[in-house]
């Protein structure tokens, strides 16, 4: 851990010679079954994640292991098309590692998504939810250990994680599309295991609203380095304890991908809103 402030230099070193146009605005990390809306980036460079310094390379169906960069909605963005999980073995200053790569490279808001399933009885398959807090479940933190001060503050402040001008800006992006409304709690677990009733009432009564296997050790990190943040979490299915359906992966991809498309029209209109 004593070296990552160097490898986010030496990484920044090197995709900097490979961007045309300048650095990012934007970072936006895409989850599983929601790769495609990179292609709506008008690309200036991709690079493939074994091809960069230091980065880890993705292992799960649904995440093409690119990075992106280019414009969308008028502003210069980097994606992650492909994330890292806690549940593939990688350490979570592994997993977090490129939000400190963006943040050097000068982004000033991260985007995340992740494919989620809903606790809340009244979301349906296939909505999608602004998040407006979490519960860290994963049974670790990004942070423990860190002690370098070029990193950020060691005890970052947790009262209000997601930008409150985003969340209303997505807000009324889902209200033009005519869309459902959902804001709520997202729960990070560490998986891969989907959840069993029993846990699920347990979710349920601690508050959250959806549940998931990534994006909170991001944000966290997000934090920590100052990055404004908004997280879309798409319900690719409904977790209802009294009667728990059987689930798949290319289920979750499915509905992903069906959710996917309203995600980037929300994405759309708020980044191009978004004062920065």
């Amino acid at each position: 851990m004593d070296d990552i402030f160097e490898k986010v230099l030496e990484t920044k070193e090197f995709l900097e010679q490979k961007i045309a146009w300048g650095n990012p605005e934007v970072a936006i990390v895409l989850g599983t079954g929601l790769g495609d809306l990179a292609d709506q980036v008008t690309p200036d460079s991709v690079i493939p994640y074994e091809d960069i310094p230091h980065f880890p390379t993705s292992t799960v169906e649904g995440h093409e292991g690119k990075l992106i960069f280019g414009t969308f909605a008028g502003k210069r963005v980097v994606v992650m098309q492909g994330r890292f999980h806690y549940y593939e073995g990688y350490c979570l200053d592994q997993v977090t590692f490129p939000v400190r790569v963006f943040r050097s490279l000068g982004a000033k808001l991260l985007i995340v998504n992740s494919a989620a399933g809903g606790l809340n009885l009244t979301f349906n398959s296939c909505d999608v939810m602004i998040v407006t807090d979490h519960i860290n479940l994963l049974g670790s933190n990004p942070l423990r250990g860190l002690t370098d001060p070029r990193l950020g503050d060691r005890f970052p402040d947790m009262g209000q994680v997601y930008d409150r001008e985003f969340i209303e800006e997505a807000s009324k992006a889902v209200r033009e599309i005519g869309a459902p409304l959902r804001r709520g709690v997202y729960v990070a677990v560490a998986g891969p295991s989907l959840e069993t009733p029993a846990e699920t009432r347990v979710l349920r009564m601690l508050g959250g609203d959806a549940v998931g296997m990534s994006s909170v050790p991001e944000v966290i990190t997000a934090v920590q380095v100052g990055l404004r943040v908004l997280f879309l979490a798409a319900i690719t299915n409904v977790n209802n304890p009294e009667n728990m359906l059987p689930i798949s992966l290319s289920q979750v991809i499915q509905n992903a991908n069906i959710t996917g498309r309203l995600m980037r029209q929300i994405m759309e209109i708020a980044i191009s809103r978004i004062s920065l």
